[in-house]
């Protein structure tokens, strides 16, 4: 059998790129430097909030979030069963309640009508996650929270460029939080960035991710004069990896556009194939990956082996529910036929190549294997 070798992945790092990441390490600002601002300043114009902040990670961004509305033992938090287990950790590691729901089978995405299900009086914030870029129905759930006076966090780490109704997502929740892990549309290696609305929120965030120091070393009157005011942990970005990301950032709205392209692509050359499903276009989609679902897990299993023999870069996000992983499955006694369509999207959907770099040929490449071994 040829392998055809379609990487999963590719970051879009250019020269561009390493020469600012040279020009921060020579300067000796490794951190709190100007890089980060400057990639603030980008984020919130791409987004357009009103504030944003450079962390370490999206899970370090999800904790903080957590953290700084207060979450403690007694508060319950709605987490949905299908996600990065780091979305549930979050809340988890603040000694609030984890209490998770099911979801939508095809976009694995968070339900007004299961959120009805598991509110109680002592539910306090909701986490949302844009699965694979497509959009929660943010309106309908915005609008139950706060009649409720419930937070929504937005976990936005597949949602770079995802908008609902023409607003970019983590607009709509206290905040929104994005990853810069190498697998997604821009990357740090490690990385991410928290948006908000909410100055207040914002700042406290700012604080308790450089371990609760209440004041920046660029504002000190008297160098290594600070005070600490909050019990804070170090969650900063270094200004080098700030400095990686700002071209990627600047280009992005490109890279988009080829992704929406390529989706298009994909929806063409697999629209006859009756054993596969997948979403609609959504022009208001990030793309972050393109889906496709099987039958059940054994024939998902079987084609996603074939594409790895086959050279095709493949993944799946997530193949197990939270509610099935051993920590959470023990502490609340959590039964899967409770999540039934968490479970089904995570035993039959495949996440195939969708980023910048990917050509026509190679999608036709990928279509008429993906077609040949499931028609």
């Amino acid at each position: 059998m040829k392998k055809l070798y379609i990487p999963f992945g590719k970051p879009d790092i250019r020269t561009e790129d390493y020469n600012r990441l040279k020009n921060s390490i020579r300067s000796g600002w490794l951190t709190h430097g100007p890089n980060s601002k400057i990639l603030e300043k980008l984020f919130k114009k791409f987004t357009k909030s009103k504030y944003a902040t450079t962390v370490s990670n999206c899970t370090s961004g999800l904790h903080l979030a957590c953290l700084a509305l207060g979450l403690k033992a007694g508060d319950e938090v709605i987490v949905p069963a299908q996600t990065h287990v780091a979305t549930a950790h979050a809340a988890e590691l603040t000694g609030a309640k984890v209490v998770f729901t099911d979801v939508d089978e095809l976009t694995g995405n968070i339900l007004l009508s299961q959120i009805k299900k598991k509110i109680t009086n002592k539910t306090k914030c909701i986490l949302t996650v844009h699965m694979s870029g497509f959009a929660c129905s943010m309106n309908e759930i915005y609008k139950f929270c706060k009649k409720k006076k419930i937070f929504i966090i937005e976990d936005c780490a597949h949602g770079l460029g995802t908008k609902f109704n023409g607003i970019h997502v983590g607009n709509f929740g206290i905040c929104g939080v994005f990853s810069f892990y190498p697998t997604k549309q821009i990357t740090t290696g490690e990385g991410g960035v928290v948006i908000s609305n909410n100055k207040k929120f914002i700042d406290k965030i700012k604080v308790i991710k450089a371990i609760g120091v209440d004041t920046p070393p660029e504002k000190r009157k008297i160098p290594g004069v600070y005070d600490v005011t909050n019990l804070g942990l170090n969650y900063r970005l270094t200004d080098f990896q700030s400095a990686l990301a700002i071209g990627q950032l600047k280009r992005y709205n490109k890279s988009l556009l080829k992704r929406k392209l390529n989706a298009k692509e994909y929806l063409k050359l697999l629209s006859k194939n009756k054993n596969i499903k997948f979403q609609n276009f959504q022009n208001d989609h990030s793309y972050f990956i393109f889906q496709i679902f099987l039958k059940n897990k054994k024939t998902r299993d079987r084609l996603i082996l074939e594409l790895k023999k086959k050279g095709i870069g493949s993944s799946i996000h997530y193949a197990k529910c939270v509610p099935s992983m051993s920590y959470y499955k023990k502490k609340y006694k959590l039964k899967l036929n409770h999540f039934k369509n968490a479970k089904s999207y995570g035993d039959t959907s495949i996440s195939l190549p969708v980023h910048q770099y990917i050509s026509k040929k190679m999608i036709r490449n990928i279509c008429s294997f993906i077609n040949k071994k499931t028609i």
